[in-house]
């Protein structure tokens, strides 16, 4: 038997001359933007050469061993709680990975994997007093179980066809926050998740939710429109219509009522997304939670080393006490996660910073760049048609 394996581009080609005449299998691993290991049979039936491959994943690509078992993964690839959690895994595991990669004195995240009795559980990773990253979060949960009646009849307030009652669901996502130490880096945060409830005849009820959100403290105009421009071409692979719509629905969810002013500049925002198929919905996700690296990493590199003082510090910690009023009051996220039974509540309290602060009656100068912040706060900008 002869043939040659070429790697091109991060796929494997095979390439087959014409004399395989019996059944072969090689194994190999392939350490490329992750570990996979492939199981390669060649064989012969009615003078026809084959070449079959089935993928299987190998645990090492993650931070830390799945949720779910990693034979029950293998046998189930094609399911989308498996698509999911895979999913979630990866996103997590680059960007903590990009996150790592500007910290000067090689500091690692604390990588913490939890279960929790009732079903499921989750990684968390936590990077603290960082000299780019003040604090830095990074989290995926596979969570199983019954919710409570309670939490059935919010979702069947929304519109979901959910029967009445304590039912058994499945939830997957990932989600970060990013506090910087340098004021002038902005925060990022960005969540995508997976949802199912199963009702009483065994139908299921699914939808994808998430989104990705910019919140500066100092304005810069190039940083959002790349910011924003990176998740229009994410949107726009799937639906051209997309990007307008979840960026508005974005603008709208991050909203604090009793400021005035919306949490940071936006970005895009979705939940109960069930159309136009499951299999593209997810495709979807995926494309947004991938353009988190690049939309996000340039900025850090661009800003992480920009020269500020104590006026800019104390105006950073101002804005961090805006973030946590919007997380702790509004926010739909923390709500469901701290009221679900066995809630791992360091775990989703992650989000908040090491530091913030609030002074009374506090308003900047409507000229000063503080005041140009806010004025984009209360009135959110068209970031792909600002003139310059």
């Amino acid at each position: 038997m002869a043939f040659k394996i070429l790697k091109d581009l991060g796929r494997f080609h095979i390439h087959l001359t014409s004399d395989i005449t019996r059944s072969t299998r090689i194994k190999f691993l392939y350490a490329g933007t992750g570990l996979i290991a492939t199981s390669i049979a060649a064989y012969t039936s009615s003078g026809l050469k084959v070449f079959a491959a089935e993928s299987k994943l190998d645990a090492k690509q993650f931070l830390a061993e799945p949720i779910t078992s990693i034979n029950h993964l293998n046998d189930n690839l094609n399911d989308m709680k498996t698509k999911m959690e895979v999913l979630i895994m990866r996103i997590q595991s680059d960007f903590v990975k990009s996150l790592e990669s500007m910290e000067k004195d090689g500091m690692k995240f604390k990588i913490d994997r939890w279960t929790r009795k009732e079903g499921g559980g989750g990684i968390t990773c936590v990077l603290q007093d960082g000299q780019v990253f003040e604090k830095a979060g990074v989290n995926i949960s596979v969570v199983t179980g019954v919710l409570p009646p309670n939490a059935v009849q919010q979702m069947r307030a929304r519109g979901k066809q959910m029967d009445e009652g304590s039912l058994p669901f499945f939830a997957a996502g990932v989600s970060a926050v990013i506090h910087p130490r340098n004021p002038m880096v902005p925060t990022i945060h960005f969540n995508y998740r997976y949802f199912e409830v199963t009702n009483k005849d065994g139908s299921v009820q699914w939808w994808f939710g998430g989104g990705t959100d910019l919140t500066p403290y100092y304005l810069n105009e190039d940083d959002a429109k790349h910011f924003h421009k990176t998740l229009q071409q994410a949107c726009d692979k799937h639906d051209p219509s997309y990007y307008n719509r979840f960026k508005k629905w974005c603008d709208d969810y991050f909203h604090i009522p009793h400021r005035g002013e919306r949490r940071g500049v936006g970005g895009i925002f979705f939940d109960d997304l069930d159309t136009p198929s499951q299999q593209k919905a997810y495709k979807f996700v995926e494309s947004c939670a991938d353009a988190v690296i690049p939309s996000y990493i340039p900025l850090v590199k661009q800003h992480k080393d920009d020269g500020y003082g104590y006026a800019e510090r104390q105006w950073q910690l101002l804005r961090r006490g805006r973030y946590v009023e919007f997380n702790l009051i509004y926010d739909r996220g923390t709500k469901f996660g701290l009221y679900t039974p066995g809630a791992r509540y360091e775990s989703i309290l992650m989000s908040l910073p090491l530091t913030a602060r609030w002074e009374y009656m506090h308003e900047p100068d409507p000229n000063s760049k503080e005041g140009q912040l806010v004025d984009v706060l209360r009135n959110p900008r068209d970031w792909l048609n600002v003139k310059a």
